[in-house]
């Protein structure tokens, strides 16, 4: 079966990254090719544009000094959103210990949603990322990866460093939860 296109353009990438003075050039072409999906990936988790230009900006920084010691053990969009996953994932993690004694937190990014300049949804799309934001990261990090981003669970598996069966429960019981917010009311 011969390469996908996304398989192909990645290995032309990285030969080019790999080339001498080629670097530069293969990786303009990388973040071309990945900073919109990623950028969205990340804003799901952190809903903010501004904390989210940060961590895509971290992601990518990680990517430059990383990207000669990768090894192809996965694809490169795999490592790509393991890291950009990681990233939003340490970035919550902060902002929790900052906030330790703040207001709750869920509430706080409910409140950054309304007065979003950037979200143009709906009522209903609002109370869909309400109640995705009661969910615990886990779970919305594999709602969204299943929902919106229509990734299979063995990609997701891959990426999240953990099985298809727990992605599944995770996905079940965020569905049930979700469910649950959107009928109270």
């Amino acid at each position: 079966m011969p390469p996908s296109v996304t398989e192909s353009n990645d290995k032309d990438i990285l030969t080019l990254f790999r080339k001498e003075g080629g670097r530069e050039t293969a990786f303009h072409r990388l973040v071309a090719k990945y900073q919109e999906r990623l950028y969205w990936h990340i804003r799901k988790l952190l809903i903010d544009h501004q904390d989210t230009d940060d961590v895509l900006q971290n992601t990518f920084i990680k990517v430059w000094t990383g990207l000669e010691n990768f090894r192809e053990d996965s694809g490169l969009y795999t490592w790509l959103y393991r890291i950009a996953t990681n990233e939003a994932l340490t970035f919550l993690n902060n902002r929790k210990k900052r906030n330790l004694f703040l207001a709750d937190p869920t509430k706080q990014l409910a409140d950054s949603l309304e007065q979003d300049p950037y979200f143009n949804g709906d009522e209903l799309q609002l109370k869909l990322q309400k109640a995705l934001l009661t969910l615990p990261e886990k779970q919305r990090l594999v709602f969204n990866m299943k929902y919106f981003d229509e990734m299979k669970y063995e990609e997701m598996a891959e990426i999240l460093e953990t099985s298809v069966g727990a992605l599944k429960a995770s996905f079940h019981h965020a569905v049930k939860k979700i469910e649950k917010f959107v009928l109270e009311d």
